[in-house]
């Protein structure tokens, strides 16, 4: 029966596809982009409407046809996995972190992929399970680019709304010198979300740090701090 399903949004999404937004998705990412090319709002309402039509079975079908999608490395199938993903945010267990762990590490190959599935997914998980924030820090020793980002864009929502403070510094410092520059922005990121409810603690970190942090990290950080703390921040 699902099976079925899976080949109807595929079928939908060729239908939906242009060249055109095919070329534009290409340029836009640094790495390799698989893609049909058709447009997010689109994607969006495929997602609607085929989520209708399961949205009443358990938690662990709907993943694992998540996880069907997400097996093309085709970015707008990756899109409505994700989005179904979230929708199920109220029935997450300890458990699905291994889960959503492991997408990241089998599935994940662009920034997109990484931020959608953990600003959304990841980031309620951590909201209903503060305990697995030691977990979450232990990305920032991954060999792999997208777990260490994901340890950084998982809390810029909950850094948006003032929470783990203590927490978002400690990813910082273990992230603070990395090569990897999508890696520095995430953190980078992380901290100017972070700045909007603790805007002296986050100066004063970028203050500690400015003389070893990348200077994209910086930039980012401190992209709404007042003129006069930028300039003072950007000073060698």
């Amino acid at each position: 029966m699902y099976g079925d399903l899976i080949s109807e949004i595929r079928a939908e999404l060729i239908r939906s596809a242009d060249e055109r937004t095919k070329g534009a998705a290409s340029r836009f990412f640094k790495e390799d982009m698989n893609c049909y090319g058709v447009k997010a709002a689109t994607v969006h309402k495929i997602a609607d409407k085929y989520f209708e039509q399961i949205q009443n079975e358990q938690k662990q079908t709907i993943f694992l046809l998540c996880e069907e999608l997400l097996g093309s490395d085709l970015f707008e199938e990756s899109t409505i996995a994700f989005e179904w993903v979230y929708r199920m945010r109220d029935c997450y267990e300890p458990e699905d972190f291994e889960i959503f762990e492991g997408w990241i590490e089998r599935y994940v190959n662009n920034w997109a992929k990484c931020d959608t599935l953990c600003n959304h997914s990841i980031a309620s998980f951590i909201g209903s399970y503060p305990q697995y924030l030691s977990r979450l820090k232990a990305w920032t020793r991954s060999e792999n680019r997208w777990l260490r980002r994901a340890a950084a864009v998982t809390l810029v929502l909950p850094a948006r709304n003032g929470k783990f403070l203590v927490d978002i510094l400690e990813i910082a410092d273990s992230l603070l010198m990395d090569e990897d520059d999508l890696v520095r922005k995430g953190y980078g990121w992380m901290l100017k979300e972070a700045s909007k409810a603790h805007q002296q603690e986050i100066y004063e970190y970028v203050m500690k740090n400015k003389k070893v942090m990348p200077r994209t990290s910086l930039r980012y950080a401190i992209e709404k701090f007042p003129q006069d703390m930028r300039k003072r921040a950007m000073e060698k």
